[in-house]
């Protein structure tokens, strides 16, 4: 299946992930859960730029050094709820690739204003996501996730195929390239 847009994400520590991901396989309706948990930094970008995004993504992440993300709240989104989060660091990188990215950009990646999240419900109705931000928030407590590298996605309608993910400097330079 041909790729319809690329998305950028970033990856997190092995642990966060587990434990978001486990919660979506909880809480996320299951005919549409075909994704681990992510944060999402940019939603559409062309494929046809694929090299231009890849070789950007290599380049920032092998100069930004690993960094943690503040986990400050629970987020309800409408139909969904997520776990919002707060860094300095992860929102200048999102702005460095941004600003090179700028004539590949569409109307969502434009119009992005945050908050960075990880979402563990979506597509359900409001009265289910609202409760379950209840019971996400009794004993919520901040805390930080951290930010190890860069994982660049094809999509396909459905399923994200990957295409690379690039570690942040510290850690190996390039985890996997599947262009």
């Amino acid at each position: 299946m041909s790729s319809t847009a690329l998305i950028v994400t970033l990856q997190m520590d092995e642990a966060s992930a587990a434990r978001f991901t486990e919660l979506r396989r909880q809480h996320f309706p299951p005919e549409r859960n075909w994704l681990e948990a992510h944060i999402t930094l940019f939603h559409a970008l062309p494929v046809a730029s694929l090299h231009t995004v890849l070789q950007d993504a290599a380049a920032v992440a092998g100069r930004t050094d690993a960094f943690r993300l503040r986990v400050d709240r629970v987020h309800f989104l409408g139909a969904g709820v997520a776990y919002a989060m707060s860094s300095p660091e992860a929102l200048a990188v999102r702005a460095t690739l941004a600003e090179a990215w700028l004539p590949l950009l569409g109307r969502q990646d434009l119009a992005w204003r945050g908050p960075l999240h990880v979402t563990v419900q979506n597509k359900v109705q409001p009265p289910v996501a609202r409760r379950l931000q209840a019971e996400l928030e009794q004993g919520f407590q901040p805390h930080d996730v951290g930010a190890v590298g860069l994982q660049v996605w094809h999509y396909e309608g459905g399923p994200w195929r990957a295409a690379a993910a690039f570690s942040f400097a510290g850690r190996d330079t390039v985890i996997d390239r599947r262009a």
